[in-house]
């Protein structure tokens, strides 16, 4: 009999709403420590402590529960998830340790399916498996807290931009809407497959890319969707166009918004972004894509428009895929306007 995952709502659509989350962690009151560069307030893809003067430590932790039912997979897409981080800030993942919740009376060849096919993503990041934790839970949850380093002059925030960059993004939209209509049986295998491909496709070698290249911003873009994600990357100083034309999507993905196969987290999604984002016409289809919770998304980078065309052939020598979809403008009345 094959091992398989119970799926009811899994992947970074699981995350506490970006909204309620704030309001937590304002509370929050930090034991003063100049030596951390980057800490949970800056809305930021991981923490960042400097240790000397060319090194730092990136720290970061993911886990959720399974949107699939193979559970090699689920393993492959949860650290796959978890060292994207690492990358997000400029930094190289070295270690990392095994977070797990796991029901004790399910088959056990189950979570050893999950933890082969998350060491076996590490492995090809070559970053060491050193331990982790596990504890008896009714439902099971799967993630890593990974270590890496960085030297703090080349460390990339998620709030640099600048006015006039360009804005690329290198994975399709509508992770979660795929999800949601493969747990309703209603996605078809083809769609499934470039899915699932998309979230196994570690981020380094899109980062192994833009890192020959000054990068103003940098973040990954997962459980907040493009839009909330894109908003923390901007200032008071600059707004964000979106070309409604070059949003790149899974295909299925207007017809899933159609059949109304949303989240609570894409809602969640939505209502972070009230009063923030400016659509030219109401278009539904859209407006659910770009608030649609990631899972193990793509990088989105804000660069020097001067770098964008070896940018994009050297993604395309290197056979990964770069969209343009946008600018950095100046601060006008809404953070982020789709047009």
């Amino acid at each position: 009999m094959k091992e398989k995952l119970y799926c009811k709502s899994g992947g970074c659509s699981a995350k506490l709403g970006a909204k309620k989350l704030t309001h937590i962690l304002e509370k929050i009151a930090k034991y003063p420590n100049s030596n951390l560069l980057v800490g949970f307030d800056s809305h930021d893809d991981a923490s960042v402590y400097q240790i000397n003067e060319h090194q730092a430590i990136v720290s970061t932790l993911d886990f959720f529960p399974p949107m699939v039912e193979d559970p090699y997979l689920f393993g492959q897409i949860a650290a796959t998830n978890a060292l994207s981080d690492v990358y997000a800030m400029g930094g190289t993942p070295l270690t990392a340790l095994n977070i797990v919740c796991f029901n004790d009376q399910d088959d056990l060849n189950i979570l050893g399916k999950i933890i082969e096919g998350g060491n076996d993503k590490l492995k090809e990041a070559k970053v060491v498996l050193s331990g982790g934790h596990s504890i008896k839970d009714e439902s099971t949850k799967y993630g890593l807290s990974v270590t890496g380093i960085v030297d703090p002059s080349k460390m990339i925030q998620n709030n640099g931009v600048q006015v006039g960059d360009t804005l690329i993004l290198t994975k399709k939209l509508g992770v979660g809407l795929t999800l949601n209509a493969y747990r309703l049986n209603d996605a078809r295998q083809e769609i499934l497959d470039e899915v699932f491909k998309s979230m196994t496709t570690l981020n380094k070698y899109a980062f192994d890319v833009l890192n020959k290249y000054t990068l103003h911003a940098l973040t990954d873009v997962t459980g907040f969707g493009l839009l909330v994600h894109l908003d923390e990357m901007l200032d008071e100083k600059a707004s964000a166009f979106l070309d409604k034309k070059s949003i790149p999507y899974f295909k299925d993905c207007p017809y899933y918004v159609n059949e109304f196969y949303l989240s609570g987290g894409g809602q969640h999604n939505r209502n972070a972004m009230k009063n923030k984002v400016c659509f030219d016409e109401e278009n539904f289809v859209l407006e659910e894509i770009l608030y649609d919770p990631q899972t193990s998304g793509g990088l989105l980078a804000s660069v020097a428009s001067d770098d964008l065309e070896n940018i994009l052939n050297d993604f395309n020598q290197a056979g990964l895929a770069c969209y343009v979809i946008g600018r950095i403008v100046e601060k006008n009345q809404f953070d982020i306007y789709v047009r």
